[in-house]
């Protein structure tokens, strides 16, 4: 934020009102013919422009930096209140046009509309660079997440387009997608000096909630001996990431708006309001729209938060990182506990996994790898421990956790309203059928699907009589 005036009296007013109000950084000058150079070399989000000053006025700079910076916005400010300069200014392209001496709620209102207008048009860049970008600019920053999916490099060049705003990112994944990676990553993009700090809101109450991140003063309640920062000016300069924010309770959602909105909080037992210099990065496994709805989140806060917003794919969504995240769990695991050399995975292990869907995600595949390899004696890696999950997982429900086109089937079969079901010996054709086609013909595989031993899937087909469903 720029400030321009020739009073400097006025400017350091100026400057502590607004950094006061979290709208820092603001950057001052008491000589206009500086602001132009100054342009050329400073990222400016807002400029709050004086009319009357020595050597150049307000109205020469304005139509100079609507010229050659159209898109800050600039806030002018004058003694004088005649209608034809007002009209001149908006004509001239001013965003906002605010008479002395200045309401203070006037003047935080128009920086704070003209910020957000800046806002907008920096998310419609992003999107565009989103859109038509080409390779990344910062591979190094996703170095911890593995994968050669075309949908996870699409998030990563959106990521880097949306770090330039400063405004908050929403993660929208389901359980052991890796949306912590997410938000480390977006930490290393923006290359600021402070840390990453970490908190799984879930199950904080109100009380926890706001001593953890807002910290609290010594004798604030019964049991604060001391004094306690919170996370919040730990992470200072840096990222606050927000874990599981979809279950937040209602009234710490509030406290987290004002955050949001104002940058500011006050430990508990302060009455004493301190700036909050951090972005926030949430993550949620939960439909907050739905939340929405049912009136357990808040709208206002939804949006504050999704000025940036990204949905992780699921593994089932991308299981061309099968390969590349077994050898990765199996490296590590085998690294971990002193087993050299690592374990060779059976070529039918990839296959088996493609008709999984993964509930956990990546999460849970590295669990199976680790089962596995902790069991692991010499040779090729041995499929069971993946068969046994497979096979548990296909006898629930009648097959709700078998891989289908469209996801995760509802049921194994499906017959029109008022028309007979099928009868067990078609259900049955139908199952063994759907689980070769799966496993591309691999009997074990098929079986394991299905909840059954390779022996007992044999007797089937063979009763069955029928061709197609033999291997």
């Amino acid at each position: 934020m720029l400030v321009v005036d020739d009073e400097a009296s006025l400017l350091l007013s100026l400057r502590l009102l607004l950094i006061n109000h979290g709208l820092g950084p603001v950057k001052t000058l008491n000589d206009s013919r500086e602001v132009m150079p100054f342009l050329k070399i400073a990222c400016v989000a807002v400029l709050l422009l004086d009319m009357r000053m020595p050597y150049v006025s307000g109205m020469e700079l304005l139509v100079q930096v609507k010229a050659h910076h159209p898109y800050i916005p600039v806030i002018m400010v004058t003694a004088l209140q005649d209608v034809d300069t007002a009209v001149e200014c908006m004509k001239n392209g001013a965003a906002d046009y605010l008479i002395k001496p200045v309401e203070v709620e006037r003047l935080i209102a128009a920086v704070r509309k003209a910020k957000e207008l800046v806002g907008l048009r920096l998310h419609a860049d992003t999107l565009k660079d989103y859109l038509l970008g080409g390779n990344l600019k910062h591979p190094e920053a996703f170095e911890g997440i593995v994968t050669r999916s075309q949908k996870m490099f699409n998030l990563f060049k959106y990521l880097e387009s949306a770090v330039r705003t400063g405004e908050p990112l929403l993660i929208h994944g389901e359980t052991g997608t890796g949306k912590e990676l997410f938000a480390q990553a977006f930490h290393v993009l923006r290359r600021v000096s402070g840390p990453l700090v970490a908190v799984n809101v879930a199950g904080l109450d109100d009380h926890l909630f706001a001593d953890t991140l807002f910290g609290h003063t010594k004798g604030a309640f019964t049991g604060a001996q001391t004094l306690r920062e919170g996370l919040v000016t730990k992470a200072a300069r840096g990222t606050l990431f927000l874990d599981e924010i979809g279950d937040l309770s209602e009234s710490s959602q509030v406290k987290l708006l004002r955050l949001l909105q104002e940058k500011k909080f006050e430990p508990l037992g302060s009455d004493v309001s301190r700036n909050a210099d951090i972005t926030i990065v949430a993550a949620t496994n939960r439909d907050l729209k739905q939340r929405i709805q049912a009136e357990k989140f808040r709208a206002d806060l939804y949006y504050r938060l999704s000025t940036h917003a990204i949905v992780i794919p699921p593994l089932r969504e991308r299981q061309e990182d099968l390969p590349l995240l077994l050898d990765r769990f199996i490296t590590e695991v085998s690294r971990t506990i002193g087993l050299h050399p690592p374990p060779v995975p059976p070529p039918q292990l990839v296959n088996l996994l493609e008709c999984y869907v993964f509930p956990g995600n990546v999460r849970e595949l590295r669990s199976m790898v680790m089962d596995a390899v902790a069991h692991h004696t010499k040779g090729v890696l041995s499929l069971e421990t993946f068969k046994r999950v497979v096979g548990q997982e296909a006898g629930k429900g009648g097959g709700g956790r078998l891989r289908s086109e469209e996801g995760l089937t509802k049921a194994p079969l499906y017959w029109p309203s008022g028309e007979r079901p099928p009868t067990l010996k078609e259900a049955e054709s139908y199952l063994i059928g759907y689980a070769l086609e799966k496993s591309r013909g691999n009997q074990g595989i098929a079986a394991s699907m299905l909840g059954l031993t390779r022996q007992a899937l044999n007797q089937r087909i063979a009763r069955r009589g029928n061709p197609s469903l033999q291997n």
